[in-house]
């Protein structure tokens, strides 16, 4: 599906990724229903984008509130009269301990926010997109929902979810308009650490240098939106981790076992 003269539902529009989807969907001649948590944040990203409410429209949101998502649809239709596409982006992710250190209300609220919430967001706009002649919807999963990061083993469960979520659409969806795809980003450079309520990161700078900057990621994101792909990996490291764990699943995770040692520390 292409962009152009479409309705773009997209979460997590405040920051990093959703951030950047939505300045180059708008760029590329689309309208935006803009998701996220944060008012300031959408403040920001429209003020970035240099559009109006004709184009872009905040909507403040916790997507792990079923309630308030199921009365979301009336409102963006209400504003834009048409929905065309979803694209469910946002998420958190959990604290850098294991399961055993981590209480239920932690792996409740990443769970709530990364499936949920994904989940929510399609119920209430699918029946609208069936409607349509063409319409997408894009899940972004993460690598850490194919192969398992300790220290965020629930985060990779909820994504993990996400994935199997998204393709069981896909086949659902195949005799419809509605086309599927699922995203496996790699290390990205955005906030979400700080996003997720854990505090300022501590990374190297040559980890801050391998991350794929937050734009190219949305580049990437559109593209495969555009070329009505099932699956797409953002990053060398996600398109490595699955080539490597589809060859040999214990090897490839004792290797990530061992790049995380230094950060469970």
């Amino acid at each position: 599906m292409q962009a152009k003269d479409k309705v773009i539902v997209l979460t997590g529009a405040g920051s990093g990724i959703g951030q950047e989807l939505a300045i180059q969907l708008l760029r590329k001649g689309a309208r935006v229903a803009g998701i996220d948590i944060h008012s300031d944040a959408l403040a920001q990203t429209q003020a970035l984008a240099g559009v109006g409410d004709d184009q872009f429209k905040a909507f403040v949101l916790d997507i792990s509130d079923k309630q308030k998502v199921d009365a979301l649809p009336a409102e963006v239709i209400q504003h834009f009269g048409t929905v065309d596409g979803l694209i469910n982006n946002a998420g958190i992710i959990q604290k850098f301990i294991p399961i055993n250190d981590l209480n239920i209300e932690d792996i409740q609220r990443v769970i709530n926010v990364n499936f949920y919430g994904t989940v929510y967001l399609t119920k209430a706009f699918l029946p609208l997109l069936l409607e349509r002649p063409a319409a997408h919807i894009v899940n972004v999963s993460s690598m850490g929902g194919f192969i398992p990061f300790p220290g965020q083993t629930v985060y990779g469960a909820a994504k993990a979810a996400v994935k199997l979520f998204t393709e069981g659409l896909y086949a659902e969806l195949k005799a419809t308009p509605v086309r599927v795809t699922v995203v496996h980003p790699g290390a990205i450079a955005t906030n979400i650490v700080e996003n997720s309520g854990l505090g300022k990161p501590s990374i190297s700078s040559a980890q801050a240098n391998r991350a794929l900057p937050a734009a190219k990621a949305a580049e990437l994101i559109i593209k495969a939106m555009e070329r009505d792909q099932f699956r797409v990996m953002v990053g060398k490291d996600a398109s490595f981790m699955d080539l490597f764990y589809r060859l040999n699943p214990q090897r490839a995770v004792d290797f990530i076992q061992r790049k995380m040692a230094d950060v469970m520390r």
